[in-house]
């Protein structure tokens, strides 16, 4: 049964971790990408899984970036969006996962 589980979340694109681990570092990264992040990242993108309803930047419903491009646009800043400097790697990664997976599911 774990050999099958391990081969569902490989097919999906999913690092072979626990379902516990994978929920909780989407977890993070919503709480990251509402309240943790300075500025909140909700303050300017609309993201419905998160409430969120900025007007300033895109809306990642619409755009639904990949995690790689989240993840870059946090770490460097693009256009008026700041760099984030604050966060650690590892937070920069969650937040780019959570934002990746709830704009790829919006319709």
């Amino acid at each position: 049964m774990a050999l099958l589980f391990a081969a569902a979340l490989a097919a999906a694109g999913l690092p072979l971790q626990a379902a516990g681990d994978a929920a909780a570092d989407l977890a993070e990264g919503k709480l990251l990408f509402t309240q943790k992040a300075v500025p909140a990242c909700a303050i300017c993108h609309t993201l419905a899984d998160a409430g969120a309803e900025g007007a300033v930047g895109p809306v990642l419903d619409e755009l639904k970036p990949d995690a790689a491009r989240v993840a870059k646009a946090v770490k460097f800043g693009l256009g008026q969006m700041p760099a984030y400097t604050t966060l650690s790697d590892e937070q920069i990664q969650a937040v780019a996962r959570y934002v990746a997976k709830a704009s790829s599911t919006a319709k």
